[in-house]
């Protein structure tokens, strides 16, 4: 049986680093409109343990989640948006069964290796044309929610399905993004709630972390206004590959 990876840091060093993850990670999340948990998952993990790391990333979320999407939503292509909800909703519940069973050091290489096949598709330069269709929207939620469930990174299948679209502009990708997440946050919610993913605890180790990504998404959300689309994937594809290098369980 492997260690609990929360015991192999002391209680102030496991503070620090949640707290620099939550502010890196709300930085990248303002900016970009994805991004939080590819930053703070691996980090977070790699000192509370996988499970933990998502029920963290949920509570610190949740309140901004909610207020983004309620001020997307009037900007959001939702007839994209809505079967990705749906292809997600699906499969949430087999992602945090393969969180909750499977060991946290293999959960982490499987994080690593699914985080760098995305970084691959973006940078071959990879395009489809046109809208969109149904089995490929559907199909694309469905990974979104495994890889919400299995460790919070249900922005990385959409980012790749926006990102790679000739059509979509910086700002129509971060709509969307922000608007699913709106709703894909209560859906989450509550698949946690019933597995135990979240718990009192989980609260209360949260909630000192607010304050740190709230100023991140704060700092990130005034950047973005000033990036070019041009820069926006730039660094998109930047937070890729550090999450890549963060998820490896190499020590």
């Amino acid at each position: 049986m492997s260690l609990d990876p929360a015991t192999l840091l002391p209680l102030d060093a496991r503070a620090a680093t949640l707290f620099l993850a939550a502010l890196v990670g709300g930085l990248v999340r303002g900016f970009t409109g994805f991004g939080f948990a590819m930053v703070f998952v691996p980090v977070a993990a790699a000192a509370v343990g996988p499970a933990a790391a998502v029920g963290l990333i949920w509570v610190v979320d949740a309140p901004f989640s909610l207020w983004f999407g309620a001020r997307s939503a009037p900007r959001a292509v939702w007839r994209e948006v809505v079967p990705l909800l749906i292809g997600s909703t699906l499969l949430l519940p087999l992602g945090v069964q393969l969180l909750t069973h499977l060991d946290p050091a293999l959960t982490r290489w499987i994080t690593a290796g699914a985080i760098l096949l995305a970084l691959a598709a973006l940078v071959s330069g990879w395009r489809y044309k046109g809208e969109p269709s149904l089995p490929l929207s559907l199909a694309t939620g469905g990974a979104s929610g495994l890889a919400s469930g299995f460790a919070a990174l249900g922005g990385m299948p959409l980012a790749v399905f926006w990102l790679a679209s000739q059509r979509a502009s910086a700002r129509q990708v971060r709509d969307n993004l922000m608007a699913y997440f709106g709703l894909s946050t209560l859906v989450s919610g509550i698949v946690f709630t019933a597995t135990g993913v979240l718990t009192g605890s989980r609260f209360a180790e949260a909630l000192p972390l607010l304050l740190p990504y709230g100023l991140g998404l704060w700092v990130g959300s005034h950047g973005f206004h000033r990036a070019s689309d041009r820069m926006f994937r730039r660094v998109a594809y930047a937070v890729i590959l550090v999450a890549v290098c963060l998820a490896l369980p190499l020590r």
